[in-house]
């Protein structure tokens, strides 16, 4: 049986057309991919529900992808130009 397999092994190593899908990739190393969830954020934000009229909403909504950063841009710069003792 030993000499069945080795002659047989003999004839797919001489046979042109024998292909190793095994050849030619070690130089590959793995990749950890986390395709799963939200992008990891800055850790500087929280997270709450606060209730706007529609049209402002609608409005930052309209500017396409990426309105809630300019909703809280603009909430930003109001800040700078009103005091937190004003807002009282």
């Amino acid at each position: 049986m030993q000499e069945e397999d080795e002659a047989i092994e003999r004839g797919i190593d001489q046979d042109p057309d024998t292909f190793d899908p095994r050849d030619g990739f070690e130089h590959l190393k793995p990749v950890k991919l986390n395709l799963r969830g939200r992008p990891v954020g800055s850790g500087q934000k929280t997270q709450l529900t606060v209730r706007l009229d529609n049209d402002i909403i609608s409005s930052f909504k309209a500017t396409g992808s990426g309105w809630q950063t300019r909703l809280n841009d603009a909430l930003k710069d109001w800040l700078k130009h009103h005091r937190p003792s004003e807002l009282s």
